[in-house]
């Protein structure tokens, strides 16, 4: 009596393999797209990624009897802490005109900057049960949490109005140049955002020490006291002059404060100003997004 005769499978070698997918039109799952199919898929999740910033928004203080009234109320009460150490203790409101709405406004920009960056770093270890059950773009969620952050900083915005009436800053013109100064901020917070969601990804202790880096780059950032009147009152070196000159974080407050307090923009803001932002922003944004992309396979695995 014959047995039956054993099958016993082709082998083929990895070339082979590939081939043999390709020709039936077989792809690797989670594979990182190219980089413009990456893109069109994001666009395809826009709807998603604005419904889930919202609902993050809306659910933020969800548990707080004063609700959203606390999106105003955190950065006001963080700029009356900072008036009453840095104005009145350390007398930094000397010589500065309008020191209020100079220090809101201060408060109200780097807020949206830091808020962002930490978000960041929650962006895909906060949401692995996402990440790991469905597919979709990476990217939609660091995009998201600093759509958040905006969409957050316009319901300060209200709050910031009212404090600039309320000490003399009435609506003039350069109020216009808050829209893009916002704009070029908003595009390098999220590039920002996915370079350290991706970093926090890999190393969940980057969000521990997020909050000190945040906290020395705000001193650095002239949220509470004028850059031009510490740098002329002190002997600085010319690099750390130059490195305080290119902060971001202080660009982007520099360019709201001269848009919409008058005492501050009632001098020439230097021509390098825009020209950095615009710098930081094409940087930081398009380097950040390739960055996360380049990693795209490899968040909620291991």
């Amino acid at each position: 009596m014959h047995e039956p005769p054993v099958y016993e499978p082709p082998v083929y070698g990895s070339g082979e393999l590939a081939a043999l997918a390709a020709r039936h039109g077989l792809t690797v799952s989670g594979a990182r797209p190219s980089l413009p199919a990456y893109v069109r898929q994001l666009w395809g999740r826009r709807h998603f990624i604005t419904a889930f910033a919202t609902a993050k928004l809306t659910a933020q203080y969800s548990q707080a009897k004063l609700g959203q009234i606390w999106q105003i109320m955190t950065p006001l009460l963080n700029a009356t802490v900072y008036y009453f150490i840095f104005g009145i203790l350390m007398k930094t409101k000397h010589g500065v005109p309008d020191y209020v709405p100079f220090l809101v406004t201060g408060v109200f920009i780097w807020t949206f900057t830091s808020s962002s960056i930490t978000a960041g770093t929650r962006a895909i270890s906060g949401n692995l049960g996402l990440v790991r059950a469905l597919h979709f773009p990476r990217a939609s969620l660091p995009i998201a949490l600093a759509l958040q952050q905006l969409q957050q900083l316009l319901f300060s915005l209200g709050a910031l109005t009212l404090i600039l009436l309320a000490f003399g800053q009435y609506p003039r013109p350069s109020w216009l140049l808050a829209v893009p100064a916002l704009a070029l901020q908003a595009v390098f917070n999220t590039g920002v955002s996915m370079v350290v969601a991706r970093l926090a990804a890999r190393t969940p202790d980057i969000a521990q020490l997020t909050p000190f880096i945040l906290r020395t780059w705000m001193y650095a950032s002239g949220v509470m006291w004028s850059m031009d009147t510490m740098l002329r009152g002190n002997s600085v070196p010319h690099v750390v002059k130059l490195a305080l000159e290119l902060n971001p974080a202080a660009v982007f407050i520099d360019l709201m404060r001269f848009a919409l307090i008058d005492s501050f923009g009632a001098g020439q803001l230097p021509p390098h100003v825009w020209a950095v932002a615009a710098g930081w922003a094409l940087i930081c944004g398009v380097g950040g997004f390739i960055y996360f992309w380049k990693a795209e396979e490899s968040y909620g695995r291991g």
